[in-house]
């Protein structure tokens, strides 16, 4: 088992090695909207699976960050992620493991940082964390459905318009999208439908506190698109598009960077 990760006053650890908490890591406070509910059951299994796999960044027992992973099987071509990136690759994880295939890529679903430790650079802290984990653990890649943490500014601006602006030193004009750049990563494709979120209108009251009164597209607080209204049938969808990028760990190493970026986004 990888030995912990020690960063100036803060500790990386796995899951495995503090199964005791377990409820902290998952219960950490993040910047998730509340509609936001990733599959409960696969994900479940991801983590009891995959523990070794499931970084938390401790200030002394806190949970003050973590990295939530599902390994698989990719032969390293971009053709070959899929277009429903996040939701996908909890199934893929499930199917791989089960079938006893070579899990090569490490997918980073999410790297989270709690509200009140932003402005400490801890998401980039996190993900350097994360790739010396993955590369100790005789991974090639890490991939990332990248939520871009300043899509849901624009919802109605279409995600491969935005995700192609450029600051004038070339690095994306989105702050998390440009962490992974820096470190090295690779953008390699928008995942145009990575996650679907359904619920009725009942729900979706509830968790945004909007009305949904009328059909069509709805912009909500925190979604990288609108949601889609139809008052008829007493529901709506949320489709949201994110961003597939690559970290290579073979033959090179995730370069750090002393710049803070300018916001703690998740992936």
């Amino acid at each position: 088992m990888p030995n912990p990760v020690t960063t100036p006053s803060l500790t990386v650890v796995s899951l495995a090695d503090r199964r005791d908490l377990e409820q902290a890591m998952i219960a950490m406070e993040s910047s998730w909207p509340a509609y936001i509910r990733p599959d409960p059951v696969l994900v479940h299994w991801v983590f009891e699976r995959h523990a070794a796999h499931q970084l938390m960044v401790l200030d002394g027992d806190e949970v003050i960050a973590r990295a939530a992973t599902a390994p698989f099987s990719w032969d390293g071509e971009p053709a070959g992620l899929p277009d429903t990136g996040w939701d996908e690759a909890l199934r893929m994880c499930l199917t791989d493991t089960s079938e006893a295939k070579p899990l090569t890529t490490l997918c980073a679903l999410e790297i989270a940082v709690v509200p009140d430790r932003r402005g400490e650079d801890l998401s980039r802290r996190t993900l350097l964390a994360l790739a010396e984990h993955a590369r100790r653990s005789g991974f090639r890649d890490i991939v990332v459905p990248v939520r871009p943490s300043h899509k849901a500014a624009e919802p109605r601006t279409p995600i491969v318009e935005y995700v192609a602006r450029r600051r004038p030193d070339g690095l994306p004009e989105d702050p998390w999208l440009r962490v992974h750049a820096r470190a090295g990563a690779e953008l390699l494709a928008v995942c145009p439908v990575s996650m679907t979120i359904a619920g009725s209108l009942r729900q979706w009251r509830a968790w945004t506190g909007l009305p949904f009164d009328t059909s069509g597209p709805v912009d909500v607080p925190g979604a990288l698109a609108p949601v889609d209204v139809d008052l008829e049938r007493d529901h709506a969808v949320y489709v949201e598009p994110n961003v597939w990028v690559r970290h290579r760990l073979t033959g090179r190493r995730i370069q750090p960077d002393s710049r803070p970026a300018s916001s703690t986004p998740t992936s």
